[in-house]
């Protein structure tokens, strides 16, 4: 029989893995309470008509990329391929809106049926942040700010902040008719997928990756000569809030998001680290989609960051090997009966005091046990023998040093804590909860 296999691009997080993404979440998690940003978490699970009418079915999302079954009801779901909708959905369904703005962000696993590589899978994840009901510019800019700084805070190198503006739904109404005349006239020196957009999303067609159709696109109207007087100074106004913080941009007149919902603010943060692949952030303003999806007309701007290119950025650093799981602090060995039910007492003793233990649970020879406490890097083993059940006590071994200092001391498990823990004051408190077994002589 074959060996099961998880599915392609669907990646497992192993334990030597893990601590670099708990290193992001921690500090996401710490930022976005400085902000003052409240966590909201939504189903993996949608009905297919929130992205179909959230995304817009034009897009490559919706129509290429989700996933999409019928569940026993004959219901058509799908699991979320981004973020923004089910928060939204959420805000409107329990009423948040009707309590004032909100300010918002979640994470975890999203899902596009696309080609994995480096930093992309078909099962990723992401962090975002959602302000609802701000439509004041300085929203734009404290959302930017806060992305910005975050990614500082992980100490991202090679950050670049791009910026554009999509102007008001009118604006790109009349860019669209003139865009799509110009494109016409050219089709033919278009690509195929551009060609494609032609009907179905336009604007896509600026934000090409094909060498040739960018170069064509150097003689296109400008979306920045369609825009009202209005949007020119909705847009200076988030420049100007960028200047004032210090936060570097450049203009991109290309950069027009993936989603259907944006207006006004469009930007991406980069990391000159990760190559070809460089977006790390994207996000801007979706001031319609709260009314799209049967809410009240809500302003909003959010953005979503990518954790697999995160972690593949801080694997980079120099100083990673400092994210990794800590050493243990104790490895407890037992060997006999009576020395086996004293083990476990023994080391939740000392993780209720703070320690990290690791317990041998196998009966093996002490030889073997030794083996394995010396593997998991521990600095010291509690060894409980016939012996030292009968007394009470605990030998404490050095594994990491040398000489008289190495030497094994018996100890009582109270002197065993005062010796280990790392706050001496906590071990006068921890004592054996009603249950959990006795020590002998504690």
């Amino acid at each position: 029989m074959a060996s099961l296999q998880s599915l392609r691009g669907m990646v497992d997080l192993l334990p030597e893995q893990t601590p670099l993404w708990q290193h992001v979440e921690a500090v996401t998690a710490e930022h976005f309470r400085r902000s003052v940003v409240r966590e909201i978490r939504t189903p993996l699970l949608e009905v297919t008509e929130l992205f179909a009418r959230g995304i817009g079915e034009a897009t490559d999302v919706v129509g290429k990329e989700m996933y999409t079954f019928r569940d026993r009801g004959e219901r058509s779901c799908t699991l979320r391929p981004e973020g923004t909708a089910s928060v939204v959905r959420a805000a409107i369904q329990h009423g948040l809106l009707s309590q004032g703005p909100q300010r918002l962000w979640y994470g975890g696993p999203m899902f596009r049926y696309e080609r994995p590589q480096a930093g992309r899978q078909r099962q990723f994840h992401q962090i975002g942040l959602e302000l609802l009901g701000f439509a004041d510019p300085r929203s734009d800019v404290e959302a930017i700010a806060i992305a910005w700084d975050l990614l500082a805070g992980l100490e991202v190198g090679g950050l670049a902040l791009e910026l554009n503006t999509l102007g008001s739904p009118d604006d790109r109404a009349r860019y669209r008719s003139e865009l799509v005349a110009w494109l016409e006239a050219h089709r033919d020196q278009l690509d195929p997928d551009s060609q494609q957009r032609i009907s179905t999303n336009p604007l896509r067609v600026l934000d090409s990756k094909v060498s040739a159709t960018q170069a064509l696109l150097e003689g296109a109207p400008s979306l920045a000569d369609a825009l009202s007087g209005e949007s020119h100074e909705r847009f200076s106004r988030v420049r100007q809030g960028l200047e004032a913080l210090g936060i570097p941009f450049t203009l991109n007149p290309r950069l027009v998001r993936g989603l259907d919902y944006y207006s006004h603010t469009a930007f991406e943060i980069t990391s000159s680290q990760l190559g070809s692949q460089a977006t790390v952030c994207g996000g801007g303003r979706y001031d319609g989609l709260v009314q799209q999806l049967g809410g009240p007309p809500t302003p909003a701007v959010g953005w979503a960051l990518g954790m697999e290119r995160l972690v593949l950025l801080l694997a980079q650093r120099a100083d990673a090997a400092e994210l990794a799981p800590q050493p243990v602090d104790l490895y407890v060995i037992s060997r006999g009966e009576a020395a086996e039910a004293q083990a476990l007492p023994l080391a939740r003793l000392c993780r209720q005091a703070g320690l990290r233990v690791e317990l041998d649970a196998s009966g093996a020879a002490f030889g073997k046990q030794f083996k394995r406490a010396d593997r998991s890097g521990a600095r010291h083993a509690a060894v409980i023998g016939e012996e030292e059940a009968a007394a009470g006590l605990v030998t404490l071994r050095a594994l990491r040093e040398a000489g008289e200092a190495a030497s094994d001391r018996r100890l009582t498990p109270q002197e065993l804590l005062r010796q280990l823990s790392p706050d001496p004051m906590t071990t006068e408190d921890v004592s054996t909860p009603a249950g959990q077994g006795r020590l002998a002589g504690s």
